[in-house]
């Protein structure tokens, strides 16, 4: 489902991915690793196209995206490769980014509305699914400041769910909640593997990446440096780094 090849991202002289290269198959959880500042939420943003990076692949299913250095598009034609990625890529931020005015269900169906051009009907119907499956279905007419940090984060995901993506992203989804709200997390997760959904998740926490990945991958100064399955990256690391930082956080 995703194939990323000699990823290259740059911020003037500072290059923050210098060349980083994994896969990860159709259906998989896998979690993206790394100490603070090793390029991890910037690879994030790279596969929704929220950034873009100089030199490299990045392939999600049948879309494909290149380099700035290695295409030409026109003005038209990035509009419509972005709009081809985020229909088929979602994304829960680190903050959630819930639009304050917008209630529940209007934070659900406003980017089916306008990137996917659905009827207001139609998006509702959607939205509700998904609602229903974050348990929160009782909740459609609140606004964010009404509810609390873990229906947030909840709305979040049914927010992205709303799009029908191929493939989901999460952005630290453990920050800053308490161990029972991390369970709840990790439950969701699972819940949403079972829609067959490709999860991408940056976490900075190594028990939750234990409980509920398929794959690890571990980036070092914006390279992959170990990728496989729990079992290999936390029991049988291959790269000193590796154990270090698995040692280090244990």
């Amino acid at each position: 489902m995703i194939e990323v090849t000699d990823l290259v991202k740059r911020y003037g002289t500072h290059t923050v991915l210098g060349g980083a290269s994994f896969t990860i198959e159709d259906g998989q959880i896998a979690t993206i690793l790394g100490r603070s500042g090793c390029g991890k939420s910037t690879l994030l943003r790279c596969l929704n196209r929220l950034e873009q990076f100089e030199r490299g692949r990045i392939g999600i299913g049948d879309v494909e995206i290149l380099g700035a250095e290695e295409r030409t598009l026109s003005r038209a034609e990035e509009r419509a490769l972005t709009r081809r990625v985020r229909a088929r890529v979602g994304m829960v931020f680190q903050n959630l980014n819930l639009f304050p005015h917008l209630t529940v269900m209007e934070n659900c169906i406003e980017a089916p509305r306008v990137v996917k051009r659905l009827a207001r009907a139609e998006a509702e119907a959607i939205a509700r699914r998904y609602l229903d499956r974050v348990e929160l279905s009782d909740k459609i007419d609140a606004y964010p400041a009404q509810l609390s940090g873990g229906q947030q984060q909840r709305v979040a995901i049914a927010r992205a769910l709303a799009m029908e993506p191929d493939v989901m992203l999460f952005d630290e989804p453990t920050s800053a909640l308490d161990p029972q709200l991390v369970d709840d997390v990790a439950r969701l997760l699972r819940d949403l593997h079972e829609l067959r959904k490709t999860l991408v998740v940056v976490s900075h926490d190594l028990g939750f990446a234990r409980r509920i990945s398929d794959r690890v991958i571990y980036l070092e100064d914006g390279r992959v440096v170990e990728s496989g399955t729990v079992e290999d990256v936390f029991n049988a690391p291959r790269r000193p780094e590796t154990r270090a930082f698995v040692r280090g956080l244990s």
